[in-house]
């Protein structure tokens, strides 16, 4: 139905991150590898947090939420980018395409507002430690959940709509590995500055507000932190948020690079290997990060394994 307002344009060359045939090789073996990294690690993530009772608590809730939302996020993208690579065949329908549009801004929104989830009950267990187990209830952490699914789902569909009544008349060819909002807009031949406008405002709203939110989460936290009388006390109450705010480092840092700036910018090579990393990188990484340094989550991966 709303191919019918659209010119004759039904499907898109995605070029991919390379057209080397000898390079593709390499890069498919890592896609491949680093994709069943992250599904295998935040996987395992999940059920050893199900399977002990120890972290039935809201800092785990989130974390598992957070692995969900990263094995879904990357297989939105290198699923469609390991057969690209593998059949040469590079197209792509304009519905298919929309539709990995929709999914990757939603889980990319989502991950961004649990990242936020995540610092609310850091926040709460330093400064707050009293009012922490009813401030941070079952209900109130499902709540949470709900709404950073809800709000990125809302987001993700307003920019779907908006992308699906521009008209694509001219080149088809993305110069990318997935289609992204960027360089869909790049290619309409309509006018784009509404679509340019939200994605700036809005867009930068629901990314920035979260890591504003975290900044000044931990801004409160390192306050609590430097009241503790001992250096020993100190370090093992911040030790509890050292992977948290590498996530978020890894995260928004590549996250504001692409996204929080003009379109004019826009640069193919450069986004395209930065995309790579908060696509593809970090989530793969997240289960290291969060289990390495983590006494609980290390013993209960050891009950798992023994099971």
């Amino acid at each position: 139905m709303l191919r019918r307002n659209q010119s004759h344009i039904t499907e898109f060359l995605l070029l991919g991150l390379t057209t080397d045939p000898k390079q593709q090789v390499w890069l498919c073996s890592s896609f491949l590898v680093m994709y069943l990294i992250n599904v295998v690690g935040n996987s395992v993530i999940i059920a050893a947090i199900l399977g002990d009772a120890h972290l039935h608590t809201p800092m785990y809730f989130f974390l598992s939420n957070l692995s969900l939302v990263d094995i879904c996020f990357t297989t939105t993208i290198v699923p469609q980018t390991l057969v690209n690579m593998l059949t040469q065949k590079k197209t792509i329908f304009f519905a298919q395409c929309l539709t990995q549009m929709y999914f990757f801004v939603a889980f990319g929104i989502t991950d961004s507002f649990l990242l936020a989830a995540m610092a609310i009950d850091r926040y709460m267990a330093i400064c707050n430690p009293l009012r922490y187990t009813t401030t941070m209830s079952l209900r109130h952490c499902l709540l949470l959940v709900a709404a950073s699914w809800m709000v990125a789902h809302l987001h993700s569909l307003t920019h779907t709509i908006l992308m699906a009544h521009l008209s694509f008349c001219g080149p088809n060819v993305i110069h990318h590995f997935f289609c992204d909002v960027q360089p869909l807009l790049t290619l309409s031949c309509s006018n784009t500055s509404v679509n340019e406008l939200l994605a700036f405002t809005e867009g930068s709203f629901v990314i920035m507000s979260p890591f504003i939110f975290i900044i000044i989460s931990y801004i409160y936290i390192t306050h609590a932190v430097m009241r503790v009388p001992s250096g020993e006390g100190r370090y093992k109450v911040f030790s509890t948020c050292g992977s948290h705010l590498t996530v978020v480092a890894l995260f928004y840092g590549t996250i504001i690079s692409v996204y929080i700036r003009p379109s004019s910018t826009y640069s193919v090579t450069k986004d395209r290997v930065i995309t790579i990393i908060y696509t593809v990188v970090t989530p793969m990484l997240n289960p290291f990060i969060y289990s390495l340094r983590n006494k609980d989550m290390k013993q209960a991966l050891r009950k798992l394994m023994t099971k």
